[in-house]
This record gives C-alpha cells, structure tokens and sequence, in this order.
C-alpha cells in the first residue's frame, strides 16, 4: 500500500504550494542519495518523496490525488487510459525533480547543489546567501557596507579552464560534445548533465593539479554593496556575478543579501509608516500647548489641542521611512500617552483637589461617553 503522499511530506491536506514546496526541500536533503551513499531504505525514502512532490505541486495532480488517491495515476484509473482521462504517467526521475527544485539543471549530485564534491553537474555557478543586519538608521539613510565571504573562484594555475597549461582537450565520447545525453523512461525521454564530462562536452587530457580540474578552487572574496534607503526585514537583494564562480570557466552565480532590521527603542515600524508613542502631561492635555517628539532625523515641535485624550494620534507626514523604490515617504503617527504623576506635593495634591471639586462632573466626553454605554448595558 502506497504511504499517503501529505504524511511523506509532512504537512497536513490543506497546506499550501509554499508550505509544501519548503518540506520538500527539507526531506529531499535529507534523504538525498549523495548525502546517504549505500542507504537504499534513504534512496527508496528519497523517491517516494519526489513522487509525492510531483503530485501535490501540481494543482491538477493535487486534485485528483485528493479525490481518488494513488489510484488516480495507474493504468485505467480515474485520470488515466480508460478512465476518461488524458494518460497520465508513474512519475518523474526523482533527480530531475531535485534538480529543478534547487537550480542545478538536471543530473548534478547533492554536492553540485550546496557546493561540495559528488559528481560533476552544470557548468554555472552557484547562488549564496548572506545575511546583514542594519539599525532602523541605517535603513533609512541607505549604506555602503564591505563584506567578505567564502566562495568558489577561478583558479589561477589553469585561469579556470581545469586543464594544465598545455594540456588537450578532445570531444567528450560519450555525449559528442553536446553535454548531455538522453534516456528514456517507457513512453518519456528525459536529457540530463552527461555524466563522463559533467556537461562540459569535452575531455581534459591532464586536469589542472591545482584545482583538480574543477577550474576553481573555495577563497575569500570581498565585495563593496550598496544597501538601497528603504529596505526592511525580508528585503532580497541581488548582487548579480558575486556568487561562486562555474566549473572551466562557467558562468558566476549571484549573491544573495538578506536583510534584518532590528528594533528601535523608540519607533515602531509598519511598512514605510513610523509609530512612536510621547507622553503628555494632563496639564497640557486639558488646557493645550506644545511637546517636543522624536524624528528619525531630529527632531519636531508638536502641537497639542486643549481636551486631547489619551491615546489620541497625530499624522507627521513625510517623516516615516523612505519607499525602496521610490516615491514619497512614509508618515511618522505620534500616539499621546498622558502621564499621570505617582507622587504629588501638597500644593499640587490641593490644586488638584480644588479642580475636582470645581470640575462638579462638568464636560469630560470620555467618561460620560462609557456611562452611557454602562447604563445600555445593564437596562
């Protein structure tokens, strides 16, 4: 009996396209052949999960899948010949669906993929990820930052063709010198990476000793990046060519930067918008006048009508964040916070007592505002 293809994965029947494609990039490098070389309960494991990939990151296949299981895509199933469906087939070669998931063009090992050994796959580059981390400043104004990495880079014994200075090269026999080779799997054709020249197309008489014929050896790498003003957590930026560098001359990789903005002690981010709460006294609250609130450049006179209450919030506009690409900024919402003083000297504590009893439940629209709803409530 066929393992139900959500618990392969992980996830439950109503998980989305994301969420499936993420658990199955965990699973596949899990149980990657290359990562358990000899484990044949791993490599079943590793088809099995494809399989199920396949099927649930497709709309068409998902639907199906859900209403008549596994038994959908057999011979004279519900989809298939005789079933009143177009014919539908046992599935994709696992590594095709691995390697179209991670970038690596068809064929290449787990290796290939994350940048170790294994066998020989695309001639281009990885990508890389880095990660920086700003202040809530620094995003605002847009930085320069030098960073250094570790990443795949010419070699320069053999300047990156794999080959010995001198050394011949000749068409690959196995491929002709196309780089792939096909085979088929019943009714389908599928071309992958030639495994004799790792997509090359051709032979080495002698590898380069330098860098084992790769044509790129793992150095540090140093790159100036110009942080765009703008940028918030989750930003992705592309730096394209600063990734590692092809096998014999292929083409680099891109790096990736990831961006983290950390909290700020006084603002609160919502998209480009700014929040900051200022305390008021209740002095000023009631009878008007003016408070000094931050900006992120400076700093602003506010001023603040007599009656204000708490909680009231007042629009800066243009004194948010920048737009990342462009345009007019975010607004800067100021929230008024009255602050109630916990001690009180004997001339305040009088003034404050002769107010109350001047006051006599006089205008206070909070309050006779909850009254009116207390009184609602309970009639």
């Amino acid at each position: 009996m066929q393992e139900d293809y959500y618990g392969l994965l992980g996830v439950s029947r109503e998980a989305s396209a994301d969420e499936i494609k993420k658990a199955y990039r965990k699973k596949a490098m899990e149980f990657h052949p290359d990562r358990n070389p000899g484990n044949k309960a791993a490599e079943e494991k590793f088809k099995q999960i494809s399989r199920a990939y396949e099927v649930l990151s497709d709309e068409q296949k998902r639907k199906l899948y859900n209403q008549h299981g596994e038994a959908a895509f057999e011979q004279g199933g519900p989809g298939g010949p005789g079933g009143g469906g177009q014919r539908t087939y046992r599935g994709a070669d696992p590594m095709d669906i691995f390697n179209q998931m991670f970038g690596g063009g068809g064929g290449g090992g787990f290796g290939d993929m994350f940048g170790g050994g294994g066998q020989s796959g695309e001639t281009s580059g990885e990508d890389l990820r880095y990660e920086i981390t700003l202040t809530l400043e620094e995003a605002a104004t847009g930085i320069s930052r030098k960073v250094t990495y570790r990443k795949h880079k010419a070699c320069e014994k053999c300047t990156g063709s794999g080959a010995e200075p001198g050394s011949k090269k000749s068409r690959c026999p196995t491929c002709g010198g196309q780089g792939h080779v096909v085979r088929s799997n019943g009714f389908f054709q599928m071309r992958q990476v030639c495994p004799s020249c790792g997509g090359q197309g051709e032979r080495i008489e002698k590898p380069c000793r330098g860098c084992a014929g790769e044509g790129r050896i793992v150095g540090d790498h140093s790159v100036d990046l110009r942080i765009p003003a703008g940028v918030d957590t989750g930003t992705r930026l592309r730096s394209s060519g600063n990734g590692s560098a092809g096998r014999r001359n292929g083409t680099a990789g891109d790096l990736y930067v990831e961006i983290t903005v950390n909290d700020h002690e006084l603002f609160e981010r919502d998209g480009d918008d700014l929040a900051c709460a200022v305390p008021v006294k209740f002095s000023i609250a009631a009878l008007g006048g003016s408070i000094e609130v931050p900006k992120l450049k400076g700093k602003t006179i506010l001023k603040i009508p007599a009656g204000t209450q708490g909680g009231t919030t007042f629009r800066l506009k243009g004194e948010g964040m920048p737009k990342l690409r462009g345009g007019a900024s975010g607004d800067l919402l100021v929230r008024v916070d009255i602050d109630v003083p916990k001690k009180l000297t004997d001339a305040q504590r009088a003034a404050l007592q002769a107010y109350a009893d001047a006051s006599n439940d006089g205008a206070t629209p909070v309050a006779d505002s909850w009254k009116h709803k207390f009184r609602r409530f309970f009639s």
